[in-house]
């Protein structure tokens, strides 16, 4: 024979002990909510500064890459300074000296600037500000200081 449990409709269920303990309180929830968003704002500050450097290093090595293009354009063309049109130009054999971007990260033109002598050059970017001779301006190559 099978044994069958009764079910008596009025007994209450047993207390579960320590279920006041299981939960976190409002405090300890907002100090945890608190300590995240320290640590995003500096993350954030990271991140943002690390960009900042990422774009006065791309313009650092176009600024070198334009130069050195500028250099064999010299070469090529009899002394003469070539524009940003000249380099982005097809050749008469159909070459492209600059097929990058003309413009800085911050999208401003780089400037081809004749030097002191007849057969000195400088490559430029303005620099986050957009000025020219400005603290911020990326020059190659970096001009001597006396």
């Amino acid at each position: 024979m099978q044994q069958t449990r009764r079910f008596h409709p009025t007994a209450a269920p047993a207390p579960i002990q320590g279920l006041a303990e299981r939960g976190f309180t409002l405090v300890e929830i907002m100090v945890v909510v608190v300590i995240i968003g320290l640590l995003a704002m500096l993350v954030t500050g990271n991140v943002l500064s690390s960009a900042e450097d990422a774009r006065i290093e791309k313009a650092r090595s176009d600024c070198a890459s334009i130069y050195s293009e500028c250099e064999l354009y010299s070469l090529r063309h009899a002394g003469r300074l070539p524009s940003l049109e000249d380099l982005t130009t097809p050749d008469d054999k159909g070459r492209i000296a600059i097929k990058m971007d003309t413009k800085d990260p911050w999208d401003h033109e780089y400037i081809i600037r004749q030097g002191d002598d007849n057969r000195s050059f400088i490559v430029m970017s303005m620099g986050p500000d957009g000025y020219e001779d400005t603290e911020d301006d990326i020059i190659h190559p970096k001009p001597r200081e006396d």
